[in-house]
């Protein structure tokens, strides 16, 4: 990479870090996004509301592949001393789409100047935090005849600057799951007189553990407890309606529906018995994340040219990530570059970006746009 692009891209993450925006309110970062590509390169911009594309043209008979870097932050406060922190109370980027960003801008200034014998799209995508960011932007896939797509995310706990890769299954399906039950109100001294959500709820919970039973799934399945939150802090009236917050997971998508219409079933069942109304929600509804093995194998095949150390990832990770949304419509894959083994975590307090991956990224999108 450029010593001049790399001085570019990190005072660009810096930038970024400063700005935090949350999912689907991303609009001074991806300005700024485009306003860098629009000074530093001559690619074309297209402008899609809440996320954008660039384009470099090779050819009409040229090959289309993209890349994909998220740029959404959290809803954490930063608690690190450094010089580039988050000006906003409250949000921060704790899981490196800054750097993502980044590293994709920094790969379109090389691109931009040097070329490549491929039509190349960065796509920028906003609210990967919350599932909606790829599953708006999925049918650019389509639209340009997208015919491979790879991204990367920076990963703690894996060897510092490694690229870390795995066929098929990367990531688990996830949704939030709210089960909202409503009865009627009464007197605590005479709770016959209403219809309690409570006891309707706990049988709720006391059943998870059998649907997600190893012995009744192939992959892992999981229901997590977020919150319960039944009646109000009034001592005098007996509760009448309740909410029970869930995370649901499998490492496939058919399990994961099996375990919303056996809890939406049950959830049914209860609110019949105790004389309740059942009503279900969702939220950041993820796909499972499945991996093209000639994709992967490429990713493999460039650092081994380039001397970049490749891990061989075994499992696949039970957090979520939408880039599966683009693996349903293109071949592609995702990889995973190392911030080192004892690196803070993303998503903790102490968390920050490693300015030093982002010649790695790029050296490595490079590669992938070279075969």
């Amino acid at each position: 990479m450029e010593n001049k692009n790399l001085k570019l891209t990190k005072q660009l993450r810096h930038e970024l870090h400063q700005h935090p925006e949350l999912s689907n309110q991303e609009v001074w970062t991806k300005q700024h996004l485009i306003d860098f590509l629009k000074v530093h390169t001559k690619l074309e911009i297209v402008d899609n509301g809440l996320w954008f594309y660039a384009i470099y043209h090779a050819g009409e008979d040229k090959k289309n592949i993209a890349f994909r870097a998220d740029f959404d932050a959290l809803p954490m406060q930063e608690h690190i001393d450094i010089p580039h922190a988050s000006q906003f109370p409250g949000i921060s980027h704790k899981c490196g789409h800054d750097g993502h960003s980044a590293c994709l801008a920094g790969f379109a200034l090389e691109i931009d100047q040097k070329g490549a014998d491929k039509n190349i799209f960065f796509l920028f995508q906003h609210a990967e935090e919350t599932g909606d960011g790829a599953a708006q932007c999925a049918a650019f896939i389509k639209e340009n005849n997208i015919e491979e797509i790879f991204a990367y995310h920076n990963m703690s706990g894996m060897a510092f600057n490694s690229v870390n890769v795995i066929d098929g299954k990367a990531h688990f399906a996830s949704k939030g799951m709210t089960i909202h039950m409503e009865g009627s109100p009464a007197h605590a001294s005479q709770p016959e007189d209403g219809a309690n959500p409570s006891f309707a709820i706990a049988k709720i919970i006391d059943a998870t553990p059998s649907f997600v039973s190893p012995e009744k799934n192939e992959g892992v399945v999981l229901c997590t407890v977020v919150q319960v939150d039944i009646g109000e802090r009034a001592f005098g009236v007996s509760a009448s309606k309740g909410d029970l917050l869930l995370t649901i997971r499998a490492l496939y998508e058919e399990e994961l529906d099996k375990l919303q219409k056996n809890l939406e079933d049950l959830a049914l069942a209860q609110a019949e018995k105790y004389g309740l109304k059942a009503s279900f929600s969702y939220n950041d509804a993820f796909p499972e994340t499945v991996n093209h093995k000639e994709s992967s194998d490429k990713i493999r095949q460039v650092c081994d040219a380039k001397g970049i150390p490749v891990v061989e990832v075994t499992e696949a990770f039970r957090g979520s990530e939408d880039f599966g949304h683009y693996l349903k419509q293109s071949k592609g894959a995702m990889c995973y570059i190392g911030n080192g083994e004892d690196y803070p975590q993303i998503h903790t307090n102490e968390y920050d970006f490693r300015d030093e991956i982002i010649e790695t990224a790029v050296e490595l999108f490079k590669g992938l746009a070279e075969l």
